[in-house]
């Protein structure tokens, strides 16, 4: 059994609403190698490994991530004095690795109803490298394989409505960090075999331990966090038009409302782009 300490009562108290940490047993998979690795990234298209320097500040302008000089492939074989950080993304497009995800997210889908989008990414850093403060939209379990980390994660509710929308338009994950909201965090020390689930919209960074990281993200999405998704963006262009939407969540029956308007103009421009 990949996942273990998945308690059913607590996932369903805890699942999307706080982070908690969970243990597996991928640690001696040989698919976590940084040979295989090297190999996986060889076959993976350019736009889906994403690497840089790995020493950087908790708040990172994207437009201004500084480059090592350094390929792909040296990344991952030097990864030990590389200064680096990398995601392999999509990685399940190898029948290995989607194997891993299925393995582990099969013992979840029982407990996340409708869980679609199915999704594996590998992140790969050099000691003491830095993933700056930012949000992701997908639910995640992040298992640590190699090397230790610690992970910081907040209270989605640090975040305004706006930050959120404005993430949701296609705005970089990146944020900026504010220390006064520490108290409102936890942070997880992960050594292999541990994991940590993260809430969607929960920002967080993660602090790279004294030698090289390797770490196994599984990431899924589910109808109900697609509709929210959805509001997001409708209240995105409202605000744009001048007017204050109500927030996400408070109210069901204004939320449904804003998802069916959305998909109704999402289908339409479907057709049309297809007449």
């Amino acid at each position: 059994m990949p996942l273990r300490e998945l308690e059913p009562g607590r996932f369903k108290a805890d699942f999307n609403q706080r982070p908690f940490q969970i243990r597996h047993d991928l640690v001696d998979h040989p698919a976590f190698s940084l040979e295989r690795l090297v190999e996986l990234a060889r076959k993976l298209p350019a736009e889906q490994v994403e690497y840089n320097a790995g020493d950087l500040p908790l708040t990172q302008d994207p437009t201004k991530t500084p480059r090592t000089g350094l390929s792909v492939e040296e990344t991952i074989q030097r990864i030990n004095e590389a200064k680096s950080w990398m995601v392999l993304k999509r990685v399940e497009v190898d029948a290995t690795y989607k194997q891993a995800l299925d393995d582990c997210l099969d013992l979840i889908e029982p407990l996340a109803p409708g869980m679609r989008t199915r999704r594996a990414f590998i992140f790969i850093s050099s000691p003491g490298s830095v993933t700056p403060y930012h949000i992701d939209h997908e639910y995640n379990f992040l298992l640590q394989i190699r090397g230790s980390k610690k992970m910081t994660i907040f209270d989605p509710a640090v975040l305004g409505e706006e930050a959120i929308e404005r993430f949701y338009r296609g705005e970089h994950r990146n944020l900026v960090f504010d220390q006064s909201l520490a108290a409102r965090s936890q942070t997880f020390e992960l050594k292999p075999g541990d994991g940590v689930h993260v809430p969607v919209n929960a920002p967080h960074y993660v602090l790279n331990g004294p030698a090289a990281s390797v770490s196994f993200s599984i990431t899924f999405r589910t109808p109900e966090g697609d509709r929210r998704s959805a509001v997001y963006e409708v209240n995105d262009r409202l605000r744009r038009f001048g007017l204050k939407p109500r927030p996400v969540g408070t109210s069901q029956l204004v939320d449904r409302a804003k998802y069916l308007g959305y998909a109704l103009i999402e289908r339409a421009q479907k057709r049309l782009g297809k007449s």
